[in-house]
């Protein structure tokens, strides 16, 4: 049986379990995993297979990085002196450090359609200035700001940096940053939650980076957005293979701010994984939209409305 903590024994238990998780180091490789698992069948296989092979350059990155260069360590420790996340990626993303694993990314992608070519080349061929226009672009969501096309490449590559960079930050000690929904390693915003289900974690939520892959606890039965309880509902898609109630993916949605979550019950899947569950569960998100929802988190290999 899953522990479903009451209002007041979840802001009570809110300091007990550990604030951080990071990320584990296959984490790209059990992405692809689970990518390659959900692909057979599916609306958009084609489009969630090119993302598996994207996760398994990405693992390969991180296994053999293609930059022994990091961010200062300097400032990484008066960021964490003061409580500011010590991989910011609004500064961070204006400098080099990342360009390598653009480029190591891009030559390591299957170029299998000439889609695919065409969005490789122009990467490849644009300048240090224009990258990371597109990528600030990207990263702050202004999605018209860059070819649709580019965003699963350059998204791949900022992902594969940050969390290496995550893995091998010293000393890590992060602090809650002003919004629920900030990273505390990064300061981006979280792509969605997960629900644990084994030990003291059974029941407690953390949310996911949407770029660098850290996990950070925030208590549950509170929209991460605008922190009101009041009113939230559960919303899943419906599927014969899951009793009513007990769907691994399930949205939380605020009437408060008309915003909503993606939530992962690992007690009704164990190998349930944020980025492929999110990319495969699209028609969750176009049905939240019908109905006049907001989408807040973001999924950095996927353009909202592009091809």
């Amino acid at each position: 049986m899953s522990t479903i903590l009451e209002p007041g024994q979840i802001e009570a238990s809110a300091s007990a379990p550990p604030f951080l998780n990071l990320p584990p180091k296959a984490l790209f490789a059990l992405r692809a995993a689970r990518l390659e698992q959900l692909a057979p069948g599916h609306p958009l296989a084609e489009y969630i297979g090119l993302v598996a092979g994207l996760c398994r350059v990405q693992q390969q990155l991180l296994e053999q990085p293609p930059s022994t260069v990091s961010p200062d360590p300097e400032r990484q420790r008066l960021c964490l002196e003061h409580g500011l996340p010590p991989l910011a990626a609004d500064s961070l993303v204006r400098e080099d450090l990342w360009l390598p694993w653009l480029d190591a990314l891009l030559s390591g992608v299957a170029t299998t359609t000439p889609a695919v070519r065409q969005a490789i080349g122009t990467l490849q061929d644009s300048h240090a200035g224009q990258r990371k226009v597109w990528a600030l672009a990207l990263l702050s969501g202004q999605y018209a700001g860059l070819p649709a096309a580019l965003v699963p490449f350059l998204g791949a590559a900022l992902q594969a940096a940050w969390s290496h960079w995550l893995m091998n930050v010293p000393n890590l000690a992060l602090k809650p940053c002003d919004s629920l929904a900030q990273c505390p390693a990064c300061g981006s915003p979280a792509m969605a939650g997960v629900i644990r289900h084994r030990g003291k974690f059974n029941g407690l939520r953390y949310l996911v980076c949407s770029l660098c892959a850290c996990e950070w606890h925030v208590v549950r039965v509170k929209c991460i957005y605008c922190e009101q309880s009041k009113g939230l509902r559960y919303l899943s898609l419906g599927d014969d293979s899951h009793a009513t109630g007990h769907a691994p993916l399930r949205a939380e949605i605020c009437p408060g701010c008309n915003s909503y979550l993606k939530l992962l019950y690992l007690e009704e899947d164990a190998e349930a994984e944020a980025l492929s569950a999110d990319i495969s569960s699209l028609a969750l998100d176009i049905r939240l939209d019908q109905e006049g929802y907001l989408r807040q988190a973001p999924n950095l290999l996927l353009a909202p409305g592009g091809d």
